[in-house]
């Protein structure tokens, strides 16, 4: 069972994380029921995911005989070892973490004009300082492109947000933490604290 208080519920910060991350992992099975999963790259707008890629391979096959799909994107902030909070035990030692997780039946875009669009959001998240043309569906330069590269779609029929921040702390050990981060402040631990602050239901 999920435990509720890492469970977030409001869209726009599940879009926000979504916006911040251009990795993945798509949740396939095959004809005799053997689960794959796929690392790629994604982008969300309007409520849909995209993918895109060879319009061949086993990927595509899973999806042709079975279009029931999933599709998870992570983000670790930092590792929590357990003598932040006590001395001796392990125990304590865990991650906090963003995570998403979405599932529905995928579907082939073979229209131009929204692969274009698509990816156009792909370029824009991916190469955001621009240095390029458009992708236009009308531009006979990016047609062969565009009908040749495969754009998969998922609209999620169950979609569900996981941050872990510590919420489930009691005041004590969440100081604990924070302060072990302070003395650490190695990578993302000055922003992990940031969220614990945030999302911890006892900070001021």
């Amino acid at each position: 069972m999920r435990r509720s208080e890492f469970l977030i519920d409001n869209p726009e910060e599940v879009e926000q994380f979504l916006g911040e991350m251009s990795f993945g992992f798509l949740g396939t099975v095959d004809e005799a029921g053997c689960p794959r999963v796929t690392p790629l790259n994604f982008v969300f707008a309007e409520g849909a995911f995209y993918f895109h890629g060879s319009r061949s391979g086993e990927k595509m096959d899973h999806l042709f005989r079975n279009p029931q799909v999933s599709f998870t994107v992570a983000d670790e902030y930092a590792l929590i070892p357990s003598y932040f909070s006590d001395p001796v035990m392990a125990c304590p030692a865990t991650a906090f973490f963003k995570s998403v997780t979405a599932s529905g039946n995928a579907v082939v875009v073979d229209d131009l004009e929204e692969k274009a669009l698509a990816l156009g959001h792909f370029m824009h998240k991916l190469q955001p300082e621009g240095g390029y043309d458009p992708i236009d569906a009308g531009d006979p330069r990016y047609v062969p492109q565009l009908k040749g590269v495969a754009l998969i779609k998922l609209i999620p029929d169950r979609m569900s947000a996981k941050f872990k921040f510590g919420q489930n702390m009691k005041p004590r050990r969440r100081d604990k933490v924070v302060n072990g981060l302070k003395n650490r402040n190695e990578n993302r631990d000055a922003v992990t604290v940031e969220q614990i602050c945030k999302y911890h239901p006892s900070s001021p």
